[in-house]
């Protein structure tokens, strides 16, 4: 956690409680963080998987990182430190969407591990997840062959300077909770998968 600048400020815990948001949501409070190399299929997972848990009565919400990027974080570029801030913003971000009682879920490729694990201290730990790292794996082949914006292609020129898994590093998660082959299986058996751990581990009925 950043030290704020001012000395005058004190957290304010709520008096309505995490047992009491979970009753009357139906469900655990917690943070999803989807990470994986540009096109491993994040955005496309965490929406249907947002469908999915709102149809089954769940308070579901993505936080997408181009999303972020174009408004919260609209000030960052792509360098070390500006991709640990944009991590470190999103993570404070989740943190209050998890208090408030919602499943969130974030797509975001955050490449350092370092980062990701401060954002799961920060959402704490307890007898249910708070911090659920899914790791959206398809393969560097895989993600290149896709392309979805041709980014890939324009990095490889030379193009894109600090373009993450070719240029700039992917630290890839050693134990994530949940590691999802999207390029072995389909979008539906991605969300079914997923559903079936936050199902196993109580986080959902």
């Amino acid at each position: 956690m950043v030290k704020p600048k001012s000395e005058n400020l004190t957290w304010h815990a709520g008096t309505v409680t995490t047992d009491q948001r979970a009753s009357l949501l139906g469900h655990e409070a917690a943070c999803l963080w989807f990470t994986g190399l540009s096109g491993s299929g994040k955005s496309t997972l965490t929406r249907a998987l947002e469908a999915a848990l709102v149809e089954r009565g769940v308070n579901a919400y993505v936080l997408d990182g181009d999303n972020v990027r174009m408004g919260l974080n609209g000030d960052l570029g792509f360098a070390p430190a500006d991709r640990a801030e944009n991590i470190r913003r999103i993570g404070e971000v989740a943190r209050l969407f998890a208090d408030s009682g919602a499943l969130v879920l974030t797509a975001f490729i955050s490449p350092y591990r370092a980062d990701r694990d401060r954002v799961r201290e920060l959402l704490g730990v307890g007898a249910t997840p708070r911090f659920i790292e899914v790791f959206v794996n398809p393969g560097l082949d895989v993600c290149e062959e896709r392309d979805p914006k041709g980014l890939y292609a324009r990095a490889r020129s030379g193009e894109i300077a600090q373009f993450t898994g070719i240029s700039a590093p992917y630290e890839a998660p050693l134990s994530p909770e949940i590691d999802v082959d999207t390029g072995a299986l389909s979008v539906e058996e991605s969300v079914e998968a997923v559903i079936a751990w936050l199902v196993n581990h109580r986080v959902i009925t």
